[in-house]
């Protein structure tokens, strides 16, 4: 069990002083700051992406973006109260990961905007905490089936696992932030530079439901880790004797069962909205249409789009349904077996039997719908897939063998057909839930801990100074003017 690896992006170089003005020179250092985090972060991307699959530091990587980050909103803040300005409008230019392409390869596009920068700085934030979440998980190893494991080694790898839930449910409130709120400032900054004549291309990484999609992906991958956390201490002891009867310590079939069909409502509406019109157009529409100087229309910049999603990512969406799927009908054809009493024998087969049939249609592609592009990153996907397939295919047989057996002995019930299976169907049970995104305080500028300290003792100094200017004067405070000659104050 796992989730989705991201391919992370490259960018290219900028520096914030080139396009920033300070007339009042009071931000000078951070503007320097801020381009040599950027750099760090550049330098970073680039060696991971030379880096082999099983080298890549993902943890380095979002160390580096928890210091870029604060810096840019900093940027942003002054920019925003008008203490810095700009010379011109900054265009970043960034490699565009979830974007297909004719040669599979992802292609780097020029953006203006200070939007565009914060957008892909927050999603290269949520790929490389996904991404770290997924090497903590590979870094655990099958250890529920270890028979060796004791049970201290199996609750600490049990915390492990629930930390890389954690890490994935705050990459999908990070999702959630940058989909309904980053990308409406966005729109309006596109509108505004398109209104001026600039090119400002929209690729799948900017829509809304792409972005949004993604969100509902890393719940369910969380789901289905926080699913095998539930199951580890049954598989250890299932080890041994696989198959029916379950280890009394193994929670309820119905309840697993639940769990993987929320992982398929969550999968499916992550799909749908990836393969919404206007979050992917047809590659057809934009695989051979070149354009070249006077020969492009007037309306080419605000209609600019970027191909489709990439094709190892509504595979992977797909995949993931339709084993999450199978995995809803074993564990259903599980309780009938184990809590159905005589009645529900031939239920249980039937699930089981469907389940099977699912698994096996997976196992063989049929139902991605083709082969990924052989890269070292799709291969490593394929192959853990191949395994987690493979594993559950043998488990199932093994249930439907145990309950079928039972069935021709000691039931003799009926199998009922698909259709009447499926109308037994429950609803599913969320497990997770998403940890909101919370933007950073600003490195500097308005909002920023040493600002409003700054304020809060110029506030102090003016109340002072306020104070001292209203004070009565000694002959005030004493009652008036002194009796300094005779007759003072006697007025006759």
């Amino acid at each position: 069990m796992t989730s989705y690896l991201y391919e992370l992006p490259t960018t290219g170089a900028i520096s914030f002083a080139d396009a920033c003005v300070d007339s009042t020179a009071t931000y000078t250092a951070d503007i320097a700051d801020t381009t040599e985090a950027r750099a760090n972060l550049r330098a970073v991307l680039k060696e991971s992406k030379r880096a082999d699959q099983g080298e890549k530091d993902y943890l380095r990587l979002v160390k580096v973006l928890d210091d870029y980050i604060p810096r840019l909103y900093g940027l942003l803040s002054c920019i925003s109260s008008a203490e810095i300005s700009l010379k011109a409008e900054p265009v970043f230019s960034w490699r565009t990961t979830l974007s297909s392409n004719l040669f599979n390869s992802s292609p780097r596009i020029s953006i203006p905007t200070f939007s565009t920068e914060k957008i892909f700085s927050l999603l290269t934030y949520a790929y490389s905490i996904s991404n770290l979440a997924r090497a903590v998980v590979h870094s655990l190893g099958r250890y529920e089936t270890e028979r060796a494991i004791s049970d201290a080694e199996r609750k600490a790898k049990d915390e492990r696992l629930a930390f890389a839930v954690t890490l994935l449910c705050k990459s999908a409130g990070l999702y959630e932030y940058i989909g309904k709120e980053c990308l409406a400032e966005w729109e309006q900054e596109r509108d505004r530079v398109v209104s001026l004549g600039m090119s400002c291309p929209r690729p799948p990484d900017l829509s809304r439901e792409v972005v949004i999609g993604l969100s509902k992906m890393a719940l369910a991958d969380a789901q289905n880790l926080a699913i095998r956390k539930l199951l580890s201490k049954a598989a250890f002891e299932s080890t041994l004797t696989p198959g029916p009867p379950l280890p009394k310590s193994h929670p309820s079939p119905a309840l697993v069962a639940k769990l993987h069909l929320e992982c398929v409502s969550l999968y499916l509406s992550a799909r749908s909205l990836v393969k919404t019109p206007g979050a992917s157009r047809s590659a057809s529409k934009h695989k051979f249409k070149l354009s070249f100087g006077k020969d492009k229309s007037p309306n080419d910049a605000s209609e600019e789009s970027g191909e489709e999603v990439a094709p190892d990512l509504r595979r992977y969406l797909s995949d993931e349904i339709a084993l999450h799927g199978a995995l809803a009908h074993k564990w259903l054809g599980v309780d009938a077996g184990e809590h159905g009493g005589t009645s529900k024998g031939g239920v249980a087969v039937g699930f089981l039997v469907w389940a099977k049939k699912e698994l096996e249609e997976l196992r063989s592609g049929h139902s991605s719908g083709g082969m990924m592009p052989d890269g070292e990153r799709e291969r490593e996907m394929r192959e853990r897939r191949k395994a987690r397939v493979q594993e559950e295919l043998e488990s199932t047989n093994t249930f439907l063998v145990g309950y079928k057996r039972m069935n021709d002995t000691f039931s003799f019930q009926p199998v009922p057909p698909q259709a009447d299976l499926q109308a037994m169907i429950p609803a599913g049970l969320l497990a997770v839930a998403v940890k909101p995104y919370s933007k950073p305080i600003p490195a500097f500028g308005p909002g920023s801990v040493e600002y409003m300290r700054r304020q809060a003792e110029e506030l102090e100094l003016l109340a002072s100074e306020n104070a001292a200017d209203t004070a009565p004067s000694p002959a005030a405070a004493s009652g008036g003017s002194t009796k300094s000659y005779a007759g003072a104050e006697a007025y006759y």
